[in-house]
């Protein structure tokens, strides 16, 4: 028998084992499905049985693709479907072929609203009542999400589908995102088997840190690169080479861009669109919206709007200098909603191109929570300001008004934008209580399994009805054990009753909210809450027992304007106990209504990877440490002892750094001269800098930065060693006393994303010459 007439053979055979392998009445209750006990064979032969049937899990008969979006930051007025001023063609197209809901909501901050999400369970009950670098030691919010409720991406995963996560992540316990783990908590542990992006709350699109699974992306030398499009190149890719392997397994794919969260990071051509279309304002700006919410049907006619809060200042009130700055900040985020519905278009076209749009269930979540207030009255040219509790200036910020939204600037928007992003409601992101806070677009198609196009349906919905949805559209049953663990039902609802009949009655009644105090509590239409704190202030505005709580039928009040508690004071008082029923059935209690102070592990009992540590050594190579697996030396006393190898010209590059552009402190040596560096918040830098270079071989270096005390976020004294001679002295007036960043990294060697110290640049430019034995950080 010749070769080929074997290999044809053999093919054959296997074919036939693969028809035959596909399980019947399989139980997908219980995950992974449990293969069938093996056969006992007793036969010497091989040419004398016939093979048993290779076991194989294949997702049910005519399984949709599944194509999951949820944008970032971007609240219910973000789209033009929505009455919003950004034309949004990706978002209008799925609503024009499916169904589009104007009662969505979500849990006001992004690590909750995506843990909820993906599991179809509440916030707290996947211990995410916050931000996961806000853990505390409570459960509901310690920021590591328990094992009983596995992810829909698992679920799908364990049921024949192909699994891919793109973009933001933000769900990842703080102190296990490094290599020592444990990595059951990293996307590829949680369902996915394909990962490309980054871990954090947020990413500097033109330097993120980024990873592929667990591994560090090394960032291109491309002056035109930006992660979104980057993230988007992939996704495609990937959709199409798994389409062309297997044309007949079905995909999901979770798509999350960090858009539109700060940094408004955009290409000048996007920007440049934009140009004088925000100079009227943002109290015109809500009252053309709230016009075009009307007419589009979006919200009901006598829909007024909701007063701005009382920190928003009016327009009209602002200087010419006020205006100029607001207007080029709003033009830079309508850019950056632009595109990114851009490049969730050129996705949605991949899945076109492969034939399978058709039985593809699209889910568009344009918002994880409202609109951004985190810029406070004036925004902000580095978002790490806020974090740092720094109000920048306008005529500071004004100078850097033709770089706005490039590798500059690290910019948010002033909160004025964020309100009427949020139109017609008076409260941004952040504010759970409020539907400005939680209310977003939401739009689903799949043309094979909703018959009507373009309608609107007002049922009201959570992301915890995602879920669900997606297992119905898939013929998948909620499972009751996966990978041996029993698993706490999901509290959403499917949302399909909903596809085909605008007039079905809910059957998501009840529905708590709370985060960091915001707190509130709807059921059946009826809306009880508190403002506890906003988003701009730093503390909360009255005890939690004295809150002052207000209610709302929202039936009859879409913008939530006529408080209702002093007329109906016992429906109040029975929605006000509701909450609290709610509250301890999903592990919400005790509320926490700490904001900054949770930053710190320390505070709060938090793990901490250094925790009670005092020194970390580390070697050359050792990078892509963040804040949360570093050694905090914020607010102290520190002492950097490095090992160094130099050639003859004295070595250049970083030695050991933190942080970046926007903030953090650096060891280097720049043409064979040794130097340290502290940016502070990319506003004002300190160099303490020798002036003779480094001899050839090898050199101990040592910074002892001695703190002046008094709190936090003072000033103190450097000094440079040199072989234990001092070398250079110097002043550092201020010091950063939250954070460094929310995206750079420490690293050894080298300095990733963006520079601390512009002369030394970042990624491979920055790279030490030399050989670094070992670099010791020691606090005291």
């Amino acid at each position: 028998m010749n070769k080929l007439l074997l290999g044809l053979l053999v093919a054959s055979c296997f074919v036939s084992a693969q028809v035959q392998s596909q399980p019947q009445g399989i139980d997908r209750t219980v995950l992974p499905i449990r293969e069938p006990a093996r056969p006992d064979i007793k036969e010497l032969d091989v040419r004398n049985v016939t093979p048993p049937p290779r076991f194989e899990v294949n997702a049910p008969a005519d399984a949709p693709n599944v194509l999951l979006v949820l944008i970032d930051d971007l609240g219910f007025a973000g789209t033009s479907t929505f009455g919003g001023a950004v034309t949004t063609p990706s978002f209008e197209r799925i609503a024009s072929q499916g169904v589009y809901y104007n009662n969505f909501h979500t849990t006001a901050v992004c690590s909750p609203t995506r843990a909820a999400l993906k599991s179809g369970r509440n916030h707290h009950v996947n211990n995410m009542g916050a931000i996961i670098e806000t853990g505390t030691q409570f459960p509901g919010n310690t920021g590591q999400i328990p094992a009983d409720v596995t992810p829909v991406a698992e679920m799908l995963r364990l049921n024949g589908y192909s699994t891919a996560a793109f973009g933001k992540w933000h769900e990842l316990a703080a102190w296990e995102a490094s290599i020592s783990g444990p990595m059951d908590r990293w996307p590829t542990r949680q369902g996915f088997d394909k990962f490309y992006g980054f871990l954090g709350g947020e990413t500097n699109q033109w330097a993120p840190f980024i990873y592929d699974g667990t591994h560090q992306v090394e960032l291109p030398e491309d002056p035109d690169y930006h992660f979104l499009t980057d993230m988007t190149n992939q996704t495609v890719s990937w959709v199409k080479y798994q389409k062309a392997l297997t044309p007949d397994k079905p995909f999901f794919v979770y798509y999350a861009p960090g858009a539109t969260h700060a940094p408004h990071h955009v290409p000048q051509d996007w920007i440049a669109r934009w140009k004088g279309k925000f100079d009227h304002g943002w109290d015109v700006l809500r009252e053309q919206i709230l016009a075009r919410q009307i007419k589009q049907g979006i919200v009901p006619r006598g829909t007024p709007l909701a007063p701005k809060p009382a920190a928003i200042p009016d327009w009209d009130s602002l200087s010419a200098d006020e205006k100029k700055l607001f207007s080029r900040q709003a033009e830079v985020f309508a850019a950056f909603v632009e595109m990114t519905d851009h490049e969730i278009g050129r996705v949605i076209d991949a899945i076109d191109e492969t034939g399978q749009l058709d039985n593809t269930l699209v889910i568009l979540v344009y918002g994880d929570n409202g609109t951004s207030a985190e810029g406070g009255r004036n925004g902000m040219f580095s978002e790490m300001t806020y974090f740092n509790g720094v109000q920048e200036r306008v005529p500071d910020m004004l100078k850097l008004l033709d770089k706005w939204g490039g590798p500059e600037t690290y910019p948010h928007m002033a909160a004025g934008w964020a309100v009427a992003f949020d139109t017609p409601y008076k409260w941004t992101k952040q504010v759970a209580s409020d539907h400005g806070g939680t209310k977003v677009g939401m739009a689903v198609s799949w043309p094979r399994g909703i018959s009507v196009n373009g309608e609107l349906r007002t049922q009201f919905h959570h992301v915890i009805d995602v879920a669900p949805t997606i297992l119905e559209a898939a013929g998948l049953p909620e499972p009751t054990e996966v990978n041996g663990v029993q698993q706490r039902p999901m509290d959403g609802v499917s949302m399909a009753y909903s596809f085909d009949d605008a007039n079905a009655k809910d059957r998501h009644t009840t529905q708590y909210f709370e985060m960091f105090g915001n707190r509130g509590i709807y059921q059946d239409g009826w809306f009880a809450r508190t403002i506890h704190r906003a988003p701009w202030e730093q503390t909360p505005r009255r005890g939690l027992t004295e809150d002052i709580w207000e209610l709302f039928d929202t039936r009859s009040d879409f913008s939530l304007v006529n408080d209702l508690s002093q007329a109906n004071p016992e429906k109040l008082a029975e929605l006000q106990a509701l909450f609290m029923q709610e509250a301890e059935a999903n592990q919400a209690l005790p509320i926490d209504d700490r904001v900054f102070e949770r930053v710190n592990a320390a505070l709060v009992g938090r793990p901490d990877l250094m925790g009670g540590r005092t020194s970390l050594t580390l070697g050359d190579g050792m990078t892509g440490m963040s804040e949360n697996v570093f050694l905090n030396i914020k607010n102290q006393s520190k002492t950097i002892t490095a090992e160094v190898d130099v050639p003859a010209e004295g070595g250049n590059g970083a030695i050991i750094v933190q942080g970046g552009r926007f903030g953090g402190w650096a060891l280097y040596v720049k043409d064979g001269v040794p130097a340290y560096d502290y940016n502070f918040l990319g506003l004002q830098s300190y160099s303490i800098s020798a002036t003779k270079k480094l001899k050839p071989g090898r050199s101990s270096l040592r910074f002892e930065f001695d703190y002046d005390g008094g709190g936090m976020g003072k000033g103190g004294t450097g000094r440079l060693f040199v072989n234990d001679r001092q070398v250079a002295e110097g002043r550092i007036d201020r010091t950063q006393p939250m954070i460094f960043s929310a995206d750079e990294t420490a690293d050894v060697g080298i300095d990733l994303a963006t520079p601390v110290v512009e002369a030394i640049g970042a990624e491979a430019r920055s790279k030490f010459t030399g050989h670094i034995s070992r670099v010791t950080v020691e606090v005291k």
